[in-house]
């Protein structure tokens, strides 16, 4: 009996195919996502609530980058929702996925201003963050992104 490459996918991603991870993540590699995850939730909400509040040094980084102050409510609220979104397990993914894509365009709009490399990279390091967060805590991702060393497989 053969079965469709949307059912293979599935039952790799659930654990069920012997490509899939076993077991539990240690204690150890848990509890490191879940402090990192929560550091990386807690900043970006703070700086989510910047933008909601818009106080000297976020108006100041909107006019260097070229970007109406009056965008900053829409982009903090877009972030608190990514944020949230990770920060809830069970759409944890769908949050880091929409996170990802955030801080992307961060990243694109530090290079098109022309940002020193460090407020350039930062965006990244955040991104590394809310993955290494998330593979760390979730064992089921390994599935999908196959990091051997880096979890320890």
């Amino acid at each position: 009996m053969s079965t469709s490459p949307a059912a293979n996918s599935s039952a790799t991603f659930t654990g069920s195919s012997s490509s899939a991870p076993s077991g539990a993540v240690s204690r150890g590699k848990l509890w490191a996502g879940r402090i990192l995850s929560t550091l990386t939730t807690l900043f970006l909400l703070f700086d989510a609530v910047g933008k909601l509040f818009m106080p000297p040094q976020v108006t100041q980084a909107f006019a260097r980058l070229g970007f109406p102050v009056s965008l900053s409510i829409s982009i903090g609220i877009l972030l608190l929702v990514c944020t949230l979104l990770y920060a809830i397990p069970r759409t944890a993914v769908l949050g880091a996925v929409l996170l990802t894509g955030f801080l992307g365009g961060a990243v694109a709009i530090q290079m098109r201003a022309g940002s020193p490399l460090f407020e350039t990279v930062f965006p990244v390091l955040f991104g590394v963050f809310v993955w290494a967060g998330l593979l760390l805590r979730e064992r089921r991702l390994l599935a999908v992104f196959p990091l051997r060393t880096f979890c320890g497989r």
